[in-house]
């Protein structure tokens, strides 16, 4: 999973600053105020999540079980629902794309247990 959570981060950490800049100079003009903070946002926690999968990859090679994959999938599953949601909301005006990015906040809030979970059983001696 090492390979596939460090391809997901390069591709998600470029895809953010890609959409970032897009939203910077394309989209500044184009959208209303709102509909640029819900971009933004969306560029936000995808670039925070790409970084997270970076480090999903790391323990990968350092903690042994499914946990860290789990919480992998669960932050690439919310980078997709929570920000694809927002970017599609932003860009075509649709309000019940809205209803997914819930899903994608719940994914988040998973993956970031399951580290939390991780570390705990890890026990302060491993440490």
């Amino acid at each position: 999973m090492l390979r596939t959570f460090l391809m997901l981060a390069a591709f998600f950490g470029f895809t953010g600053v890609a959409l970032g800049a897009f939203g910077a100079h394309i989209l500044k003009n184009r959208l209303s105020t709102e509909y640029m903070a819900i971009f933004q946002t969306g560029v936000l926690y995808q670039l925070i999540h790409a970084l997270a999968l970076f480090g999903v990859a790391l323990l990968a090679m350092q903690i042994q079980g499914r946990l860290v994959t789990y919480a992998g999938i669960a932050f690439t599953l919310g980078i997709i629902l929570f920000s694809g949601s927002l970017y599609l909301l932003s860009l075509t005006g649709v309000t019940k794309l809205g209803i997914i990015t819930p899903i994608g906040g719940l994914c988040f809030l998973l993956g970031w247990a399951i580290l939390g979970w991780t570390a705990w059983q890890l026990g302060v001696e491993t440490l």
